[in-house]
């Protein structure tokens, strides 16, 4: 086989998509387009991969499967494929935002979505963009208003791109943010980050007892667990709790509250860079 090359279980797996949805996807919308090898195998190449991904986004933005399967494939229908200006789009989402004009900012979002790839769209839109947005937040550039109205529009729209994400057959991830930490915007990308990398995921989400992630994870017997937090007392409060539970199951910490000191002291890993290229690190951890 072709290095690059995936059998359909493989794209399955990469992708939480059950085979027989991506043969229905193949025979009703031509989204994929496999070779064959010299067996008679139908291979997937990166393409298939990254329209079946764009196919996911727009599904879950709402859009009919064969609306969405147009958009995953329109970039090659020989028509122009748009440019994507990060910064432009940073800037046109952040006006809309700051005016309170959702619409606007989803239609950006929209975008974006159809011309990059989501891990491109985290790392260069939605993640620089909240953090100049905090930081303007805090030199009382913006107001209280704006930074809530923004980040509730960026966190629904990042659960809508999450979902069905525990689905699938690949590793399993259990995320949840410490008792008392409620900003869980970095965790979700990191969730979809994971996702894209064929991760099923569990999610927990904000002020979450340290027993009931581990109940879950009792249940669940995920590949990792993660913990965010951007204040360090919240793991200091509960390292004793973390201790336990990292000797039961492989547990990683990240957010700003997270160090290596505190990583040692719970027996955790420390996930410290951003969420794209942590998602890629625990995937090679896990693989």
């Amino acid at each position: 086989m072709e290095p690059g090359l995936l059998r359909i279980g493989e794209l399955s797996r990469r992708t939480g998509v059950t085979p027989e949805l991506l043969r229905a996807w193949e025979r009703r919308y031509g989204l994929l387009q496999p070779t064959r090898s010299s067996g008679g195998l139908r291979l997937y190449g990166h393409d298939d991969l990254v329209r079946v991904q764009r196919m996911q986004q727009h599904l879950a933005g709402g859009l009919a499967a064969a609306e969405a399967a147009v958009l995953a494939t329109e970039s090659e229908s020989g028509s122009a494929t748009p440019v994507f200006d990060a910064a432009a789009a940073r800037q046109e989402l952040g006006s809309a935002l700051e005016a309170f004009d959702e619409s606007a900012a989803q239609a950006v979002l929209d975008s974006v979505l159809s011309t990059t790839t989501l891990d491109s769209v985290l790392c260069d839109v939605v993640l620089p963009y909240l953090h100049d947005l905090g930081d303007r937040w805090e030199r009382g550039e913006i107001s209280v208003a704006q930074e809530h109205f923004a980040s509730a529009v960026l966190r629904g729209r990042l659960l809508g791109l999450a979902r069905g994400w525990s689905r699938g057959f690949g590793p399993s991830a259990l995320l949840a943010c410490l008792p008392g930490e409620q900003h869980d915007l970095g965790l979700i990308a990191f969730g979809l980050a994971l996702r894209s990398r064929g991760f099923r995921i569990a999610y927990l989400g904000g002020n979450t007892p340290v027993e009931s992630v581990a109940g879950a994870a009792d249940v669940l017997e995920p590949t990792a667990i993660v913990l965010s937090a951007v204040d360090p007392a919240g793991f200091r409060t509960f390292r004793s709790e973390l201790k336990a539970l990292a000797r039961e199951h492989r547990t990683c910490i990240g957010g700003a509250g997270a160090d290596e000191a505190e990583a040692k002291a719970i027996g955790a890993t420390l996930l410290s860079g951003g969420p794209v290229e942590e998602a890629e690190r625990l995937a090679e951890i896990a693989g």
